[in-house]
């Protein structure tokens, strides 16, 4: 029925448009007790066999839902009755921030993608820390963090990681630090192994001083390449870092079945979905192969089929993230790829 009812009424209008009135009607879920138990009806699929011990939390299936689609911190219960194992908020910055001038997402059907340049647009961190109180989350929530845009010198970046760490300590399982957003002027530039530690240095102290122990994951670019990855993921297995988000979206258009001159007229933007799948595979192996399992990892970019997700797994993911996937495929996604998995399961 998504597939070819309630997708092409959405597509039907610009993708902010119809994300925010996807939300919009998700909202209605959050608020009744009967709405919840219809979605966990249709979609939550049970599956003992699939539950893993990752970062020292028990995950009841690897699926996550990936940074950028609950950026507010404001549907988590919903998206885990839809069936996710785990849910990934932001990003998040100390202060709300409108993001970059519209139009700033865009559709490529032919290449099941999208490109965005959203500019990490939300609400902010008390806001989301206010949804958490009044909605107590029945997932493993992550909260996925960022610098506000108007930080550019190195003292107000640095700051703005550690306040939002520290305000949204207790109230999430665990953290992803997103270094890697091209969408953000100079965020990219933090991938470099100096700033890098220098954000970080600060956080893992920070760590210390509460009783919990919460993970910390860094968000990479897949653009990067395979020296500077090894840097990092050197320097993340002798500093404390938990482990790896791979990746991000690509500034890469290569290889699409989208007319060019369509591209040039989108301009810049993260591209995320299926022709991203390869490279962010390929980056998954490498960090395995890397990291001889030291460092946890999560597989997103790309995974739009329940193929997809198990050759991700194989490759060297402890979990995954799915989001344009999602989109396209629609809210028995999850589902599908849970199932194929247990047949995997029982076939190996």
């Amino acid at each position: 029925m998504y597939k070819h009812l309630i997708r092409p009424i959405l597509f039907r209008f610009n993708p902010e448009k119809a994300h925010n009135l996807t939300l919009a009607f998700l909202s209605w879920f959050k608020h009744s007790r009967l709405c919840s138990l219809f979605l966990r009806l249709l979609f939550k699929r049970s599956a003992p066999a699939l539950e893993k011990e990752v970062f020292g939390l028990r995950f009841p299936n690897p699926v996550g839902l990936a940074a950028g689609i609950d950026k507010n911190g404001e549907h988590y219960n919903t998206f885990s009755d839809m069936g996710f194992g785990f849910v990934e908020i932001g990003s998040l910055t100390p202060k709300p921030q409108k993001g970059n001038p519209k139009p700033r997402l865009f559709r490529l059907v032919k290449d099941k993608a999208i490109i965005n340049r959203m500019g990490i647009n939300n609400k902010g961190i008390k806001n989301a820390i206010s949804q958490i109180q009044k909605y107590p989350p029945r997932t493993i929530l992550v909260a996925n963090i960022a610098k506000n845009t108007v930080s550019k010198n190195d003292t107000e970046v640095i700051s703005d990681y550690e306040r939002s760490f520290s305000l949204m300590y207790d109230f999430v399982d665990m953290f992803t630090i997103n270094v890697s957003c091209p969408n953000v002027e100079g965020l990219q530039s933090l991938q470099d192994i100096s700033f890098l530690s220098d954000i970080l240095d600060p956080i893992l102290d920070l760590r210390l001083c509460y009783d919990d122990y919460k993970p910390i994951l860094v968000k990479l670019s897949p653009d990067i390449d395979f020296q500077q990855l090894d840097e990092i993921l050197d320097w993340c297995m002798l500093s404390g870092i938990d482990g790896i988000v791979a990746g991000n979206t690509t500034r890469s258009r290569d290889n699409l079945a989208t007319d060019r001159n369509v591209i040039e007229r989108i301009g810049a933007g993260g591209l995320s979905g299926g022709p991203l799948f390869s490279r962010s595979l390929s980056m998954v192996s490498h960090i395995r192969e890397h990291t001889k399992g030291k460092l946890g990892i999560i597989g997103v970019g790309g995974i739009m089929t329940p193929a997809q997700a198990s050759d991700m797994l194989a490759a060297g993911a402890d979990l995954i993230e799915v989001a344009t996937g999602f989109i396209y495929e629609g809210p028995s996604f999850v589902k599908n790829i849970l199932k194929y998995l247990q047949i995997k399961k029982k076939q190996s």
